[in-house]
């Protein structure tokens, strides 16, 4: 009786060549705060012109990505928009404390677009806050995304929190406030200066430093990484000289000199 042993092994040779050598399913995937998801694109297209293979970005609010790695998402890196979730993560076990650097320091920045009615009058800054002649300002939440906090620093700070509090919009992150004021849901917004950087026009008053605190942004290379070896090579990248030109021109700041974060 002729058997089919032949057939499959021939079949299972011609599949194995047909696979790249090295193939993998998945490439390396970065969970990214959403303030520094257009950067991540950048730094992800010059980490690619280098010779690396090209990463995903997934984007949300710091808190909600801190959420799903926790719960065994399989990310490889995790940039947050503070330096207190990669520090629980490390604390847990879920991530590799050698690797932990601060790789920006992000500006806040009160944000009008185009068009936005009713128009408020130039320069737009503090006095716009004070005059309180809008009916919406979004924000992003500030329990889970730490441009929303910084908001409700610089409120306080400018003594408007109480008359404006009942107009603030509450978003998820800080790309849906932007989101939130581009579609005209609200007049104002509390963004990170690197978005408005990306091209999206209208105005903007650079909050001054001293009405929050800094929004220190750190990296971590996660412990569950599927490839841990590409990751520790973009972290690598990322602490180099072409990233940090690339992140500060961006609109952020970046640390006087790269490396582990205390």
């Amino acid at each position: 009786m002729p058997t089919c042993r032949p057939i499959l092994s021939c079949l299972a040779v011609a599949i194995a060549f047909c696979i790249p050598h090295g193939a993998r399913a998945e490439p390396l995937r970065l969970a990214v705060a959403a303030n520094f998801a257009g950067t991540a694109q950048i730094l992800a297209d010059a980490y690619t012109a280098r010779g690396g293979e090209r990463p995903t970005v997934s984007s949300g609010s710091s808190g909600q990505l801190a959420t799903q790695i926790t719960q065994g998402a399989p990310f490889d890196l995790f940039l947050s928009a503070d330096a207190e979730r990669p520090r629980d993560l490390v604390a847990q076990g879920l991530a590799d404390p050698a690797s932990r650097t601060t790789y920006a320091i992000g500006q806040l920045v009160l944000w009008q677009p185009d068009g936005a009615a009713p128009p408020h009058a130039a320069p737009l800054g503090a006095a716009t806050l004070a005059a309180n002649g809008f009916t919406r300002l979004a924000i992003c939440n500030p329990q889970t995304a730490p441009y929303g906090a910084a908001s409700i620093q610089a409120l306080h700070a400018l003594g408007v929190y109480d008359t404006v509090s009942n107009k603030l919009v509450v978003a998820n992150s800080v790309a849906q406030a932007l989101q939130f004021a581009r579609s005209g849901n609200a007049e104002l917004a509390f963004v990170a200066l690197a978005q408005v950087h990306d091209g999206h026009g209208g105005a903007y008053w650079l909050v001054p430093q001293k009405l929050y605190a800094p929004i220190v942004q750190d990296a971590v290379v996660l412990s569950h990484a599927p490839h841990p070896g590409e990751a520790h090579a973009f972290m690598t990248f990322l602490q180099g000289p072409q990233a940090r030109k690339l992140i500060e021109a961006a609109g952020y700041v970046v640390p006087a000199t790269a490396g582990t974060a205390p």
